[in-house]
């Protein structure tokens, strides 16, 4: 490597491969910033505001989680998609597992999951992760996956395993999936609600005006769609009052506050019931870039907003992703938690994903009428 790639390196941030270090991008889950570029074109890391603070991966739980995950050749999305909150998640034995690879058919302009065309389609995958999952010991597991457009059914099948091994394994254990919109299609969401989510998570990801240039293959009114019979089927399969669906926006992409008011109308309109607000982190140079960042302050008060219009849940936050504190956003949770502990079952600790070592963490503060009320920091 000449001086002038490696000047040029160490101005992003990356190691050169020689150096004592392992090289990788500055990114916020490795306690970075995103990326502006110079007139020049070079680019160097982008300082978020103060209140915005990762956690550097690291620590034996870390260590343990990770070896355990790599050992039965699971991904997680917290690594694909380098999430700011993977080292204290990790830390408290928790994590989001991605089925069906890791390489998504679709290129989503926020998202730092690779593209292409995957070459994996592993039908022994349910197993394995219902194995890593009974030995984190969890009370709440999320399971997701990548877009897998070239499979028949967009790999409902494999969530279905996946849900079904996962209750056989873990009994009494919380199951959510954050799946893709299938295209649209009905056979594979009915596939994926008949084995029984007890959360069905998708994703709008932004305001109708922005769809096009955040999500591109995809389509609001299709995932307002997919949410919407997602509470159809879960009636019809006997489980429409145990089953709780769910969706996410990411804020600083150049949206306004009266198009987020909008599609939170839009989400209860099809009876979503838990949302999620997060600050938009770019991952790379190649990514959209952050228009805004909102303080603290605005989480707060569109969280009030979301409530009001009905939801039971809403996590809002600068670091708040779809599967941060998952156990604590179902309805019934404290409901759920004392029943297990009644009888017996594993795992009375946890958190996002419900983790043994998560125990020692505040809980949320519930009203009168079991919502959660917004925690600062």
């Amino acid at each position: 490597m000449s001086d002038t790639t490696e000047a040029s390196a160490a101005a992003r941030g990356v190691t050169a491969p020689n150096a004592s270090r392992p090289a990788f991008p500055p990114t916020i889950a490795m306690g970075g910033g995103t990326f502006e570029s110079a007139a020049d074109g070079s680019t160097a890391p982008r300082r978020h505001p103060d209140w915005i603070k990762a956690r550097i991966p690291s620590g034996e739980t870390y260590q343990e989680v990770r070896r355990l995950l790599h050992g039965l050749t699971l991904n997680t999305v917290c690594e694909e998609a380098h999430c700011p909150n993977m080292g204290e998640c990790w830390d408290q034995r928790t994590a989001t597992i991605m089925i069906l690879g890791d390489t998504c058919t679709r290129a989503c302009g926020f998202c730092a999951v690779k593209t292409g065309k995957p070459l994996v389609h592993d039908l022994d995958e349910p197993r394995r992760v219902a194995e890593a999952i009974k030995g984190l010991g969890l009370e709440h597991v999320v399971v997701t996956s990548v877009a897998r457009d070239d499979l028949d059914d967009g790999g409902a099948g494999i969530f279905a395993e996946t849900i079904r091994r996962l209750r056989v394994a873990c009994p009494g254990m919380g199951v959510e999936v954050l799946i893709p919109d299938f295209n649209g299609e009905e056979d594979p969401l009915r596939t994926v609600m008949a084995a029984g989510p007890d959360i069905l998570n998708h994703n709008v990801e932004t305001v109708a005006r922005l769809q096009k240039p955040v999500r591109k293959r995809a389509r609001y009114d299709r995932s307002l769609e997919v949410l919407l019979r997602a509470k159809a089927y879960a009636a019809e399969f006997g489980r429409g009052a145990a089953t709780h669906t769910k969706s996410s926006i990411m804020v600083g992409l150049g949206e306004t506050r009266p198009e987020l008011h909008q599609a939170f109308v839009d989400l209860r309109a099809v009876d979503c019931d838990i949302l999620t607000l997060g600050q938009y982190l770019r991952p790379s140079v190649e990514h959209l870039p952050v228009e805004r960042y909102y303080h603290p302050d605005e989480f707060a008060e569109m969280r009030e907003e979301a409530l009001a219009l009905g939801f039971k849940h809403v996590e809002s936050g600068p670091l708040v992703r779809s599967s941060y504190h998952a156990r604590d956003q179902v309805p019934d949770a404290e409901a759920r938690r004392a029943a297990r502990a009644a009888s017996g079952g594993a795992a009375t600790g946890g958190a996002a994903s419900g983790g043994a070592e998560g125990a020692g963490r505040v809980g949320p503060t519930v009203d009168a009428e079991g919502r959660v009320i917004y925690r600062a920091g």
